[in-house]
């Protein structure tokens, strides 16, 4: 670990050097450096969890609200359109304090900052995954639903193996945009108190007086989990293309 973080540090420590810059906070040579670098990095596993859950929940739940906007039915259609226009409307960061503080004493369900992170994001994502799949989904030929009543499918089984395999193929460089998205907007669940990478380095902020030098270190930090989950999209498309030969 000490190794990941080494050359960025240092290259960080040499254009800095003169001045009034400090970059001896995060220089991982040093103890002081090292704990704070631990303490910054031990954010990562609730940005990753946070972010994994709720893009789970949402992509459930935007398949559910994406089925009715293809109906025929207009009562349908509505419920689809008023969702996704209602939800994505709302500012994610509003959206966070109103699920944390607004749930409780409207339904009175109260939530810890994880959960409550969680729901917020997933909320604000389904929105957007419902429209990515209903997309996806029109983008089917008609063919494909004819050939699977031909063979007595029902409309569960056509979904299930014969659309659904085809869309999910064309939809996920979106679905792998998503979850960068999401990774991106967990940030904002610090307001609430979670414990995440930026939360860690507001805290650490406020103990040391050095925000450019450690602030830097959390962009370095988003920007490493941000190429490994493009890196394993990229990775998860070749490996469908390569499914279809």
């Amino acid at each position: 670990m000490k190794r990941i973080f080494l050359f960025p540090t240092l290259l960080l420590m040499l254009s800095g050097c003169s001045g009034n810059w400090g970059w001896y906070v995060v220089n991982p040579t040093t103890t002081g450096g090292w704990n704070n670098l631990s303490f910054m990095i031990g954010g990562a596993y609730n940005t990753i969890l946070m972010s994994m859950t709720a893009i789970s929940i949402s992509i459930v739940v935007g398949l559910i609200i994406a089925l009715p906007g293809l109906s025929e039915r207009r009562s349908l259609k509505s419920i689809n359109r008023v969702y996704v226009e209602v939800v994505r409307a709302v500012p994610i960061l509003v959206l966070i304090l109103w699920v944390y503080y607004g749930l409780p004493q409207l339904m009175g369900i109260t939530l810890n900052v994880f959960w409550a992170g969680v729901l917020a994001l997933a909320l604000s994502d389904s929105a957007f995954q419902a429209e990515i799949f209903r997309a996806g989904i029109q983008s089917i030929d008609k063919g494909q639903y004819e050939a699977s009543q031909s063979v007595s499918l029902n409309y569960t089984d056509t979904m299930r193996f014969v659309i659904l395999p085809q869309a999910i193929r064309r939809i996920l460089p979106a679905l792998g945009n998503q979850l960068v998205y999401m990774l991106k907007m967990s940030s904002l669940v610090s307001i609430i108190g979670l414990q995440e990478l930026t939360r860690k380095a507001n805290e650490l902020v406020v103990s040391e007086y050095r925000p450019l030098e450690i602030y830097t270190i959390l962009v370095l930090e988003y920007l490493v989990l941000i190429l490994i989950v493009s890196a394993g999209v990229r990775w998860l498309e070749r490996r469908m293309q390569a499914s279809e030969i």
